[in-house]
């Protein structure tokens, strides 16, 4: 389905490590032959930039430069002035009355409103027919400025947890009203952007699972069992990697030969390195930092289970990498995480912040090789029917379709033609 007109898809900053299902949603977009020109409000740093997708980074549009090229805003300003007066009124009005309490949010509301006039102008001059947007953070905001100024229709992908630890302050509610369309990323997220937004508008909001690509996980497993622990995410609090070493502590006194790899970073790594040598435990635990998708495969592969002691999630991309890799995951029970995790048969879902329950899940399945075996097929299997990428692409791709026709496909899922 070739489109002639471009679909923009907007992130706050792009390609980030931790976004690697963007880009990988983005790929299977354009393989089902679908123009998606990728934009960002600012180029992610450096260390966090994906570069093993750097072809597709040279062709995304970074958005915000505003500040350091006034003569790029001046001009977008004008067009808007001289061309459509009245949909850079309505924005700015928009933008006012959905602002958060105080000076500093109608700061940042400034600057959404800002960045909505330049993104206006360059999704006009490459006759973009509609914006998607992941995260329903400032990005979106400025998604649905620029959708107010344009005309183009605008829809969001929403993620979880941080959205919606803010609802009100990113105006959710408004966001759903005013989208095409929403999607979530769960059952659990969709019913919490049922909570806070009106009935009237749940009629538009659809599942779409992030997605991996399950043929390039498990192809080259160790053939030995061992006792190797993965941990992969960020070093952050909501991760719970702290909780892990308390708990590794304790596994180590009845499986000594286990070893636990941490792999990413974040703004915790240095009191986490101080707690493995305080511990004394520096020679059973090791820090990768972050890790390209190729050695991140290759992590997977030398694993025998992950662990993912998250305070709140979403459903974990890295789980699904894990389970695709043939491994058996121990996640928490938070948020959508038990959609993708089945208790006992593809891994274990304990409760969030147990420390015995964490121990004992690392002892079982560190001492029973058979039911790691077991729980890892399961796994693969689940991905395989429920978290491939192609197939949920081919979704997203149908609801794009259909929206701009004007008619939204029904059910809340579908997969190869499918209602679920």
């Amino acid at each position: 389905m070739t489109q002639t007109r471009p679909i923009a898809y907007l992130t706050g900053h792009y390609p980030k490590v931790s976004h690697t299902f963007i880009q990988r949603e983005v790929l299977a977009l354009r393989k089902l032959g679908l123009d998606i020109c990728t934009c960002s409000i600012r180029r992610a740093d450096d260390k966090d930039i994906n570069h093993d997708q750097m072809d597709e980074l040279a062709s995304t549009f970074f958005v915000l430069q505003t500040a350091k090229s006034p003569t790029r805003l001046l001009g977008a300003l004008a067009r808007r002035v001289t061309r459509n007066p009245g949909g850079m009124l309505r924005a700015r009005r928009l933008a006012w009355t959905t602002r958060a309490p105080g000076a500093r949010a109608a700061l940042w509301q400034l600057f959404y409103f800002l960045e909505a006039v330049v993104l206006a102008r360059h999704l006009e001059e490459i006759g973009a027919r509609h914006l998607h947007n992941h995260f329903v953070d400032g990005s979106c905001t400025v998604a649905m400025l620029t959708s107010e100024m344009t005309g183009i229709p605008f829809s969001f992908t929403l993620h979880g947890p941080t959205e919606l630890f803010e609802p009100a302050v990113w105006r959710l509610d408004e966001k759903i009203a005013r989208a095409a369309f929403s999607v979530f990323i769960s059952h659990f997220a969709r019913s919490q952007g049922m909570l806070f937004s009106d009935p009237a508008h749940w009629d538009r909001m659809r599942i779409v699972h992030c997605g991996i690509e399950p043929h390039r996980y498990g192809t080259a497993r160790q053939a030995e069992p061992g006792k190797n622990i993965l941990f992969i995410g960020r070093l952050a609090a909501v991760k719970g990697a702290t909780l892990l070493l308390d708990a590794f502590v304790r596994v180590l006194e009845t499986h000594p030969d286990a070893h636990l790899t941490l792999v990413g970073d974040g703004p915790d790594r240095p009191t986490l390195e101080a707690k493995v040598k305080r511990l004394g435990i520096a020679d059973q635990v090791t820090f990768t930092g972050y890790l390209g998708q190729d050695d991140v495969a290759a992590a997977l592969n030398a694993a025998d289970l992950l662990v993912l002691p998250s305070f709140a999630e979403g459903v974990p991309v890295v789980l699904m990498e894990a389970m695709a890799t043939g491994l058996p995951v121990i996640a928490s029970r938070v948020a959508g995480v038990q959609e993708l995790v089945e208790d006992g048969v593809s891994g274990r879902v304990l409760p969030p912040g147990d420390i015995d329950a964490l121990v004992a899940a690392l002892d079982g399945l560190l001492s029973d090789p058979d039911m790691r075996a077991r729980m890892g097929q399961a796994g693969r299997a689940k991905v395989v029917a429920e978290f491939d990428v192609a197939r949920e692409a081919q979704w997203l791709s149908q609801l794009f379709h259909d929206s701009l026709k004007g008619q939204l496909p029904k059910g809340l899922r579908q997969e190869c033609g499918e209602t679920s």
